[in-house]
Parts: C-alpha cells; structure tokens; sequence
C-alpha cells in the first residue's frame, strides 16, 4: 500500500547541536524551535534535559513559550543497568522536563551491550522494557530510538528483534531504527526494515540515518520505501561526524519526487529560508552546494546550459527552484557565452553588445577578476551612461606601527558633476579609510550614501609563488539594510585592488539600487 504521507521528526536542536562548531545557548534553540514549528514539523526535540544546564533552561523557556502546532521532545536514555527506573536520575529528568512526548535510546548490538554497557544481554533488554513502560504510566508518548539497530541486525539479528520487541511490550509508541554509525548501504537498509515490519505487525517503524558514508538521505528514501512512516534528521545535515540525515533534501524529495506529502499544504516554498536561518543562529557559513537550497543549487555558468535554459528550464533544472523557495541564478564568468548575459541584463542589452561584454569579461577574468560572485560589478560593466561621480586622486598614508599601532589616512579628491569634492579620513586601516574617504566625500552630493554600509572584505592571492607580486582578487560585499551585494577588484596591488571593488561598490548603489544618474537629480531629491 502507497503511503501518503511520514512524520517527520527533527533533531537539530539535539542531535545536529554535536557537529564540531556549533554552540547553540537556550535562546537559540528557542529560535529555532519555533522557526521548525512554523514550517509545519510535528516532533522537535529539544536535547537531553539533566546532561547540561543549557539543556535545563531550554524546557523552562519552552513551558513559558510553548510550540504551536508542534511537540516539544526531552531525550534520553534507558535507565542504567541494575537501576529500577522509578529511581533513575535520566528518567526523573525526562518526566520533569515537562514534555509530552519523550525519546529514550538503547542498545541493539549485542556487542555493545556486552562491551559498552558491560552488562548481560537480558538485562539490557529489562532496562528497554521497563524504561518504556515508565514512562508509558507517567503519560508520555514515548519514541524508542534503536541505536545501532542496523549494525547490531547485522551480526546477531535475533537478538536484535528482541530488543525492539521488549520496546513494543513495554508500549512505544514509535520504533526508531537507527543507522548510528552511518555505514548502511540504502538496499540493506531497505531490507532490514521489511524484515523488522513483518516481525513486528502493528508497529510504528522510524528511521534515524547518519551521513558517514555520504548515503544519509538515500538510506532514509530507501526506509520509507520499505516501510518507516517516521523521518528523523536535521537541517542542513548538521550532527555528530559526518552529521545526520538532511531533512533539507529528505523532505523535497519525498514531497516532490515520491508524492509523499511531509509538510503541511504551501509550507515547502519555505525550506530554503529556514535552510538559511539555522545556519545563521548556528553561526556557520550556508552551504552553497547543498542540494534544494543552497546558493548554487539552481545556479548556472556554463554558456550551453544557460542557452538551453532560456528555452525551458526543465532541460537544466530537476525541479523548479521556486517550488522549494530557492531562485534561479545566472552566472557570468569566461565559461558563460552572450546568454548569460542575456538571461540577466536582455532588457539592457542587444545579442551583438552581450557578445562583445562577454569577451570582455573573459579578458579580465584572465586577469584575476572573477565575477560569478560579483554581480554588483557585472550590473556596471552592462551600464551606458555617465558615471555617478569620478575619481581624480587619491593619497593614503600609513604611520607607525613600529613601536606602537599604525594610523591610516585616505584622502579622496572627486568630481560629481560639475562639483569638485576634496576629503580626507582617518581609518583603523589603510581600506577602512579608504572607505571612510569615499563615503565622506559622497554624502556631500548623495546623503543616501549614509545607509550603505561594508559586510564583507575577502582577499585571495592567486598565485603564491609569485610573492609579493602576485596577483591579488578583493571580493566586497556591501548592503543597505535591505539587499547585499559583491563587487571586485584584481591588482598585484592590493590597496589597487581594494580601491576598484570600493568605488564598483558605491556605484552600483547609487545606480542600481538608488536610481540616481546624475548629481543634480540627488540634489533635487
């Protein structure tokens, strides 16, 4: 029978908060807890309440703001061996985090019991039995997470069935196998789960995956095909190692490719801005190349590819990327021909002035310009008219720095119009003042110069082995509070370098993003 739809279950605020470089405090994970609940996920599990203060102070938070539409999660463990579990401090915790719905793990591999528990096989399979069945009387839904259900399958799946079974005596509600090492082939995976559903009539099966062996998302495709009707993963793939099973592509594929709905009606045009927004809390750069929502998930540079794609989309593009709230980007660079420019500047520029653009851009970029990440200074290169303003000088000085720290002067001489403007600036470095200078002089003519503001300064050399001659790239990013932008500069001189991306910077905004084509206009506005 065709399912219709599967449960999904997130784990970033738990499982994703153990990859090397996330620190999440309590107010993050409020965050985002709540950014998952209005995407329409059902379970979010919090973390492990009594393991660390953070984790206490999250479900206090949580009881003062609760989730709407969504069930909060506290995790942990069985009790311990030897331990009843009404005296069990783990167990205590989960009950006391107020939750109405709980996760607790246990062994599945026999060898884990024996060597990691140290302790006999039927106990372990006491611990499970009545854990669950505690819990069960507290009034709790109760998830069993099958940790190394897969592996342990694998090399004594008896015993392994016995475990699961001792979940459903005690009244899980939901069985969770877990591929903990991430080592599973999809086909094996696929497998076990059949083997287990057959076993196990009635039971509500889950699949918690880990992307060790980069098959996270097909090992979780592979398990709903087979029989699972709960999904746990995190966004953007985030977890322990490798990280866990991207929900980010579990779920796109499944709505989009295998007709199995996971969301909520209309709620899939959101993912890529929720993709982002974790990362952002999670304070890590997004991941471009990730698929469904990353940056260059639609992003084209290849000029036989762009052409295709003004024909139809479809020939380039697996899905439309709007479906999942993402955006079709065309990049420039010397592998593109004239269609590039034409999928993105065809209202400003004839077939035979994109062909004659395009060289050009091929001749700088062998230069050490790049501008697929530039698109502020590719709009420049399409413009006609007159510049917003000219430069005529600049001078910089740099003092000190031998016994104490160096001071950076800029000063700026331009002609916006007919005027002449001469201003200097000091800046905690030289392209601070530089950027200072520029600014200053600016606002004199433009007062809306005042709202952009610098976000971004990146330098590379692109060949070391030139030394201090090499060719420097400087990439720019600039905003004004309600779009961002990347222009650059490639000099052997770095301050050079600096200097192009700055002044593309100032121009695109008055241009493109202010609308300004000459002084006396800003003047009469």
């Amino acid at each position: 029978m065709r399912l219709l739809a599967v449960t999904l279950y997130d784990t970033t605020l738990r499982d994703g908060s153990q990859r090397a470089g996330i620190a999440y405090t309590s107010q993050d994970k409020l965050r985002i807890a709540h950014r998952l609940a209005g995407l329409g996920i059902p379970y979010i599990e919090g973390g492990w309440p009594g393991s660390n203060p953070k984790d206490g102070e999250f479900f206090r938070l949580l009881r003062e703001r609760p989730l709407q539409g969504a069930k909060a999660v506290a995790f942990g463990s069985t009790c311990r061996a030897g331990n009843a579990p009404e005296s069990d401090a783990t167990l205590g915790a989960l009950v006391e985090a107020g939750t109405a719905v709980v996760a607790i793990f246990g062994k599945s591999w026999d060898y884990h019991v024996t060597r990691g528990l140290g302790t006999t096989l039927e106990e372990n399979l006491r611990m499970i039995r009545e854990s669950v069945a505690y819990l069960k009387r507290q009034g709790r839904e109760v998830v069993y997470d099958a940790e190394h259900l897969f592996d342990g399958f694998r090399r004594n799946p008896d015993y392994a069935l016995a475990t699961l079974r001792a979940a459903a005596e005690g009244g899980a509600d939901w069985i969770v196998l877990c591929d903990t090492n991430g080592g599973t082939l999809p086909e094996t995976a696929a497998d076990i789960v059949r083997r287990v559903a057959a076993e196990l009539p009635g039971a509500r099966l889950g699949i918690h995956a880990h992307d060790d062996s980069g098959l996270g998302v097909a090992v979780t495709l592979a398990a709903v095909a087979a029989g699972a009707t709960m999904v746990q993963g995190t966004i953007n793939g985030y977890g322990e190692r490798c990280g866990n099973a991207n929900l980010c592509a579990i779920i796109p594929n499944l709505e989009l490719k295998v007709g199995i709905r996971c969301l909520p009606e209309g709620r899939l045009t959101e993912l890529t801005a929720v993709s982002r927004f974790v990362s952002e809390v999670a304070n890590l750069p997004p991941w471009d190349a990730q698929p469904f929502v990353g940056h260059n998930a639609f992003a084209h540079k290849a000029g036989v590819h762009v052409s295709a794609l003004l024909k139809d989309p479809v020939m380039y593009e697996h899905v439309p990327p709007e479906t999942v709230g993402n955006a079709r980007r065309v990049l420039v660079s010397d592998l593109g021909g004239r269609s590039n420019l034409l999928a993105t500047f065809g209202d400003q520029l004839t077939p035979a002035e994109a062909a004659e653009l395009i060289q050009r851009v091929k001749e700088r970029e062998s230069r050490g310009f790049q501008y697929e990440g530039a698109e502020a200074s590719v709009a420049l290169l399409t413009y006609k008219g007159q510049p917003p303003f000219e430069v005529l000088g600049v001078k910089l000085m740099v003092t000190g720095g031998a016994d104490g720290p160096a001071e950076s002067e800029a000063a700026v001489k331009l002609r916006v119009g007919d005027q002449v403007v001469h201003t200097a600036a000091e800046g905690s470095g030289p392209v601070h003042a530089l950027d200072r200078a520029l600014r200053k002089a600016l606002t004199e003519v433009y007062p809306s110069v005042a709202r952009m503001e610098l976000r971004d300064y990146k330098v590379r050399v692109l060949e070391g082995s030139q030394g201090t001659g090499a060719v420097v790239r400087v990439l720019i990013e600039s905003g004004d509070g309600e779009a961002r932008w990347s222009t650059v500069g490639a000099s052997t001189n770095i301050l050079e370098a600096s200097w192009q991306a700055l002044t593309d910077s100032f121009a695109y905004f008055l241009l493109f993003r202010e609308g300004i084509r000459t002084p006396e206009a800003a003047m009469q506005g």
